[in-house]
């Protein structure tokens, strides 16, 4: 039976409560590997204890944190703020409200003059022991959240890399809260050994009915078809979960993750006709999803009211 579409309340949220010029120390708890085996990628989860601090109770689910790092560039200026989506609910990391965490992917890269570029902030972070201080700003956002009322929603969550940040806290959250409506967590990487937080989510998909996990990994197994598997082909890969729910009115869409995965899942929605998740203005309402370009895409595809994008 058809639901009607709740009134979507986002919450009163604060913003930069600590700014660049007059940041807040924090301490490192903890700083542990969240990928599921030995994989080529590092990748961090990094809990913060914010004690005595005006972040402490004041970090909603889905807002980021700003890390300063020590140093200077090669200008001699300080190295500029990086933000962090917070991956622990809003009550806390394990509902201690003077804990907060975040999710960090050490950036290593080879140009092609074989030069080795490291990422600054993202490795200063990784290498931080428990009782360490790092300088912190925020809290940050306040579109990317789950509304007040976030049990009257079904929640389509679509995530790449560190993307899968924010859905760990906003996943615990309505899970305490007891919803009894669907969640579906699609989450794209190239191998195996990049899901991250598996250890949490696959028993949740065994014991919640009403929470669905859908890792779709690019360079292994191939669909039917042939092409690669992308969290976009979900939609028509798990259409017989998929399709009913997005057809109902109370269901919401997540986006997180590299900035430009938004494009192909707007291309996959039009394809299936599930337009009350966009907002398509001329000249691209007259286009073909298919034909839609980088421009369309920029401008005049928007994600509508029920849908919520974190890309970077």
């Amino acid at each position: 039976m058809p639901v009607t579409m709740s009134e979507i309340k986002l919450p009163e949220v604060e913003l930069n409560i600590y700014t660049p010029r007059e940041p807040v120390e924090a301490t490192i708890v903890e700083n542990r590997l969240c990928t599921k085996e030995s994989s080529p990628n590092f990748v961090r989860h990094v809990t913060f204890d914010i004690s005595g601090t005006e972040l402490e109770g004041h970090v909603q689910v889905g807002q980021s944190i700003g890390i300063l790092p020590p140093g200077e560039d090669e200008n001699g200026r300080p190295h500029k703020l990086r933000l962090y989506s917070v991956s622990s609910p809003t009550e806390g990391e394990d509902g201690q409200p003077h804990l907060i965490s975040t999710t960090v992917k050490r950036t290593i890269e080879e140009f092609d003059n074989n030069e080795l570029y490291l990422g600054v902030c993202s490795n200063y972070l990784a290498d931080l022991q428990p009782g360490d201080k790092v300088r912190m700003t925020g809290p940050s956002g306040r579109r990317f959240l789950l509304p007040q009322n976030a049990t009257d929603f079904n929640y389509v969550m679509f995530a790449t890399g560190t993307g899968i940040a924010p859905y760990r806290g906003m996943i615990k959250e309505l899970l305490k809260a007891g919803i009894e409506n669907d969640i579906v967590l699609i989450f794209g990487c190239p191998y195996r050994t990049d899901l991250l937080y598996a250890d949490y989510f696959e028993p949740l998909d065994e014991e919640h009915p009403n929470f669905h996990y859908l890792p779709h990994i690019s360079r292994e197994a191939r669909r039917a078809d042939g092409t690669k598997k992308y969290v976009q082909t979900c939609l028509w890969d798990a259409a017989e979960l998929l399709d009913p729910l997005l057809e109902q009115e109370n269901t919401l869409l997540y986006i997180c993750g590299l900035k430009g995965m938004e494009a192909g899942i707007y291309r996959a929605l039009g394809k299936k006709k599930l337009t009350q998740y966009l907002d398509i203005r001329e000249p691209a309402v007259n286009k073909k999803p298919e034909d839609w370009d980088e421009k369309d895409l920029k401008r005049y595809v928007k994600p509508s009211a029920r849908t919520f994008v974190e890309v970077y």
